[in-house]
């Protein structure tokens, strides 16, 4: 039987990512042929004004453009190509302007799905290739911490419980830590903001329940290649590395403690998040902290794997 070739992207509040791959209808296996991200910060300043900003739109529209040449180059067509978009284009009041963009440059709807949605899709992701008698004891709980929202997902074979609450690296940054570095009450304010979320997400699913903790998105993978010591990033070495909550603790008293200069010294960190890096290892940790967990297991695979096998199915 042919491979199907699918596109898929996903939006976010912090970047947007692109992975065009062959899909083993047989095997359900994918084979990357382009997988990349590009920081672009849609979300900017939604937190405050309610509002996408032109210039944000602008970053987005450009990366698109550069994404759009890659998908025709590889011959997918609009029929394989689903674009989701999620946090920050669900809060902001113009995000028809968004919409409207998305339909011209690539010839589809952009699919502005609730947070149930992007976390089935998260969870698909993360888990499809987990699954097995080799793989982490279940039920999984899946945490993908984005830049506006961080998704909470149990489950095991299929999905049993899940809620999206609106914490992420982004909107916390925003929100609390306006210094550089951060003081400690900005940083007190922030875990508190961070625990009641992960309480409001307890009410819902059933945290106490998972004996494997799934870490996904560029927060998660982030503090993997600091704790790794990696002089580059290198997916191949975060994926699935196992990172203890003391090793997740160290990490992020350290990051909160450095400078912008500091940070961006880190030959792991990605220049566009070395100034939500700090939120971004907070909200882990508080999550770790706050549901015992003594270890995560770190995922490269993520939603954008999950939109792209949505595709096919």
């Amino acid at each position: 039987m042919a491979q199907t070739r699918v596109a898929a992207i996903d939006c976010g509040t912090n970047s947007i990512r692109l992975l065009v791959a062959d899909l083993d209808p047989e095997t359900g296996a994918l084979k990357d042929l382009d997988r990349r991200m590009e920081i672009v910060r849609l979300g900017q300043g939604v937190d405050k004004t309610g509002r996408l900003a032109p210039e944000a739109l602008e970053r987005t529209f450009a990366a698109g453009r550069v994404y759009k040449q890659l998908i025709d180059a590889l011959g997918v067509g609009p029929d394989r190509l689903r674009f989701v978009a999620t946090s920050a284009s669900r809060d902001a009041e113009n995000r028809e302007e968004f919409r409207s963009g998305v339909r011209e440059l690539f010839g589809v709807e952009p699919e502005v799905v609730s947070g149930d949605e992007e976390a089935n899709l998260s969870f698909s992701g993360a888990t499809r290739e987990l699954t097995g008698e080799a793989g982490p004891a279940q039920p999984y709980l899946v945490v993908d911490i984005g830049g506006g929202s961080t998704e909470f997902v149990l489950g095991g074979d299929h999905v049993e419980a899940a809620r999206s609450v609106d914490i992420g690296c982004v909107r916390m940054t925003e929100r609390h830590l306006h210094d550089d570095p951060p003081t400690a009450e900005q940083v007190a304010a922030a875990k508190a903001d961070i625990e009641a979320a992960v309480d409001h997400a307890a009410e819902a699913v059933p945290l106490d329940r998972a004996r494997t903790l799934v870490g996904l998105a560029g927060s998660v993978t982030t503090v993997a290649g600091i704790v790794l010591n990696l002089p580059e990033y290198d997916s191949t070495r975060i994926h699935h590395a196992r990172l203890t909550r003391d090793q997740v603790r160290a990490v992020t008293e350290r990051l909160l403690s450095m400078t912008h200069d500091e940070r961006a010294a880190i030959p792991v960190l990605h220049p566009g998040r070395i100034d939500v890096i700090g939120a971004g290892a907070l909200v882990l940790l508080t999550i770790m902290e706050r549901i015992g967990a003594d270890e995560v297991v770190v995922s490269e695979h993520d939603i954008l794997d999950g939109i792209a096998w949505s595709v096919a199915d």
